[in-house]
Parts: C-alpha cells; sequence; structure tokens
C-alpha cells in the first residue's frame, strides 16, 4: 500500500508546483509591464549589499526587539526547510527519515536543533500577534492596515504557528513508538518530548494513524502554504533578495535627470544641433499608470512586507499629514494586480481602459505631503523606495497636467520670468546688498 501513498503524495506536490509557478509567471508578467531600465552595474557591490542587507538583516536589528524574533522565524523558516528536503524524499520513495544512517550521531542533533528552532518560531509568532493585538503598535493601525492587510498578517502568523505545532506533535508521537520498538529510533527530541506524556495511553494503532496523520498534515500545510505566499505580503520571502540586489547604489536624494526633456531642451534652445540617432521625442512624462513605473519599481511594490517602518519614521505622517509611504506601495500593488488580472481577461491579452490609474489609488495631496527626505528608503529592511514613486507620479502631475500647488506654480513662474525662484527682476537681484552698505 505504500506505492498508493507515494502516488497521492506525488500528485500532491506536482499540483502544489504547478499552481505556484503559474502564480510566479503572473507576478513576472506583471513586473515585466514597466519600462525597461538597465540595472547591471557593479555586480561585486550588489551581492555585497544582498548577502549584507536580505541575508544578514542588518537593516532588521535596528530595532532590536522586532528584529531578534524576525530573525528566529527567518532561521527557522530556511533550517527548517532541511527536515522538509527529508520529508518530501521520504515522501516519494516511501523511506522514512531518510537522512538519519547516513549522518549517524549528527543526525540526532540536527533534529534537536530543529526542534529548539521550530519553538523559537512559536514563540515569535506569539510575540508578533501580541505586538499586533494587545499591544496595538501605531503603526500596524493606519488606515491602509484596515481590513484584508491585517487579516493576511494574522493568518500567516496562525498558519506558522500550526504548521509548528505539526512538526512537534509528529516527532512526539513517533517517540513513543520508538520507545515501544515499533519505529527505529532515530533523532533526539528535546521539546517534542514534551508532549509524549499527551499520547502514552494510546494504542500503538492509534499512534501509527496519529504519525501520519501530524505528517501529512505538515506536507499538505507547506503545500498550501506556498500558494498563498503569491498573495499575501509574506511573498517579500522570495523577493526581499533579488530586490535588494537590484536597489540604487546612488546616495538617497539623488534625483536621476529626465534625458527626455534634457534632449528636448537642448535641441530647443539650438535649433542648429543635431537630432540624436534613433531619438524619438517623449510620448509622455512622469507616471501616470504603472506602466509608466520602471520594472524595479513594480518589484518594489512586490516585495513590500507592510512592515510600516517607512511610514514610522516619515516626518509627513508623524505630523498627521495623509502620506503614508506604505499605502503608496500596496496602492502600487494593488493597481498592477488590477491590470494584470484586466490582462487576463481581455482577449487580446493587452490592458483595457478601466477608467482608472495609479492616481485614482494615490491622491495629489499624499504627492505633494512628501518632503524628499528618504527616511522612507533609510528604514526599509528590504530596500524599498517609495519616493522614487512618488517624484515619478508628482512629475506626471506638473508636466502632463499642469497640476502643481499654487505655491509651486508661482515659483515656476519665476523661474521662468526672473531666473531664480523669487520674484524680482534680474536686474534688481543684488539690489539687498546695496541697501545695506
Amino acid at each position: 500500500m505504500h506505492w498508493i501513498q507515494q502516488i497521492v503524495f506525488l500528485l500532491c506536490l506536482a499540483t502544489g508546483i504547478e499552481f505556484f509557478r503559474r502564480s510566479v509567471l503572473t507576478i513576472r508578467r506583471n513586473i515585466k509591464l514597466g519600462r525597461d531600465l538597465d540595472i547591471s552595474d557593479q555586480p561585486k557591490e550588489r551581492i555585497k549589499q544582498t548577502l549584507l542587507v536580505a541575508l544578514g538583516q542588518s537593516k532588521m536589528v535596528r530595532r532590536p526587539v522586532a528584529g531578534f524574533f524576525h530573525i528566529l522565524i527567518y532561521v527557522g523558516f530556511v533550517l527548517i526547510n532541511i527536515e522538509v528536503l527529508e520529508i518530501l524524499i521520504d515522501g516519494l520513495f516511501g523511506t522514512h527519515r531518510v537522512f538519519a544512517a547516513p549522518l549517524g550521531g549528527l543526525y540526532n542533533g540536527a533534529i534537536a536543533f530543529f526542534e529548539w528552532l521550530a519553538l523559537g518560531v512559536l514563540l515569535a509568532c506569539v510575540v508578533f500577534l501580541y505586538r499586533r493585538y494587545v499591544q496595538k503598535l501605531p503603526r500596524f493601525a493606519m488606515r491602509e492596515m484596515k481590513g484584508w492587510p491585517t487579516k493576511d498578517a494574522t493568518i500567516i502568523l496562525f498558519v506558522e504557528i500550526v504548521l509548528m505545532g505539526a512538526l512537534l506533535q509528529m516527532n512526539a508521537t513517533e517517540q513513543v513508538l520508538q520507545a515501544r520498538g515499533e519505529m527505529a529510533a532515530h533523532g533526539s527530541f528535546p521539546v517534542s518530548s514534551w508532549f509524549v506524556p499527551l499520547y502514552d495511553g494510546m494504542s500503538s494503532a492509534s499512534l501509527h494513524i496519529l504519525e501520519r496523520t501530524f505528517w501529512w498534515f505538515h506536507f499538505v500545510g507547506i503545500v498550501l502554504f506556498l500558494n498563498y505566499l503569491p498573495f499575501s505580503k509574506h511573498w517579500h520571502i522570495i523577493m526581499a533578495f533579488p530586490n535588494v540586489y537590484y536597489s540604487s547604489l546612488k546616495p538617497k536624494g539623488q534625483l536621476d535627470t529626465m534625458d527626455s526633456v534634457t534632449t528636448e531642451v537642448k535641441l530647443m534652445m539650438d535649433p542648429s544641433a543635431a537630432v540624436p540617432e534613433g531619438y524619438e521625442p517623449p510620448a509622455g512624462f512622469g507616471a501616470k499608470d504603472v506602466s509608466d513605473l520602471s520594472w524595479k519599481n513594480l518589484m518594489d511594490a512586490y516585495s513590500c512586507t507592510e512592515c510600516g517602518r517607512c511610514s514610522s519614521v516619515c516626518p509627513a505622517n508623524i505630523t498627521g499629514k495623509l502620506l503614508s509611504p506604505r499605502k503608496v506601495m500596496m496602492d502600487t500593488r494593488d493597481r498592477l494586480e488590477e491590470v494584470g488580472k484586466a490582462m487576463d481577461k481581455a482577449v487580446s491579452g493587452t490592458p483595457i481602459d478601466d477608467g482608472k490609474n495609479l492616481h485614482t489609488y494615490v491622491s495629489a495631496e499624499e504627492l505633494w505631503a512628501c518632503t524628499t527626505c528618504n527616511a522612507c528608503a533609510d528604514a526599509c529592511p528590504i530596500n524599498i523606495n517609495p519616493v522614487d514613486i512618488i517624484m515619478q507620479m508628482r512629475q506626471y502631475l506638473v508636466m502632463e497636467q499642469s497640476a502643481a500647488p499654487s505655491e509651486l506654480n508661482g515659483m515656476f513662474a519665476n523661474m521662468e520670468n526672473n531666473g531664480a525662484p523669487w520674484q524680482f527682476n534680474q536686474n534688481d537681484k543684488g539690489a539687498w546688498a546695496k541697501a545695506d552698505s
């Protein structure tokens, strides 16, 4: 009968992988809707940045409490997957604890370490639930977190608790069977042994059923969780590494020039200037919708952890203004998802005009509240840059819609007429010095 279980296992695994593959391809397609951007420079620096920020969690530990418990979950997630690998091999080939024989005594230490990690993950999840629902940290109660975002975070924490619990209960039932000589004695179980008294009085037949039930529950739970990731903020565990690798190496606050504008100005100033080979006049300026943003901006949106560190340090947000950098990233992702779904429904496979754009989600009041201080970009644990999106959306408002605030319009007029932001004639610029003398 083992071969039937192996077939069922293979079908579950293959189905889960296929659905996950489709989700990944959809996200990849959506990200590629953004405009091209060449980010292939300084590979050594990018690898160093990835090792330090994504793998080393260097920006997480700026807040020690959250950083410590996040590292517990992070390390637990990575290392416990080694045990998941063993489960995959056992399920496919009908073996049991296949790594026990080749690893020998090292296997006992590894299982013991994994159990302590599982306990650490459980503890960290409880702490994070406490911070959300008992301590009620303000950054988890902002307006963009109402509804699904909070439910999503809660689902993730509970799923991780359940999966770790199933792993420990599986080991506890196996310990009783090992003590009775009905299963080979493999592994050391310092944490799950606490639950052994719960099962000591049960029959061996019942224990075998329970052990297999916990084993299957743990495996199926992992497959389902894998397919939940692309629809969840927890997708950042996949996206963090490429997102950090491709993040900007320039000093924060350094703005990119608009080459198309520079070229147009040069051509207007010098009618005899030669038009650059292959140059095409810009069709528009700034970002009206997600397709006007770069693919890196869209990758940022998909990578957002919704932790709220950006908004908690934003001076505009702190002083009560409408802007929340986290909301900008969430809105960008929501709009991108909306465009992607419209493409899936369209016969031609191209986006349809639904009468909306990115500015439908992010208001002008939010955009103009930004001081471009880059505190949000500095605080983000995985180097997301909301300011870049905000600036491109501002460019659209100013250059396409002439919709700058009145204070800026006055400055623009003075720059055009007087060559300075102030309302003085160019010939009077030095009058202040003469007056003092």
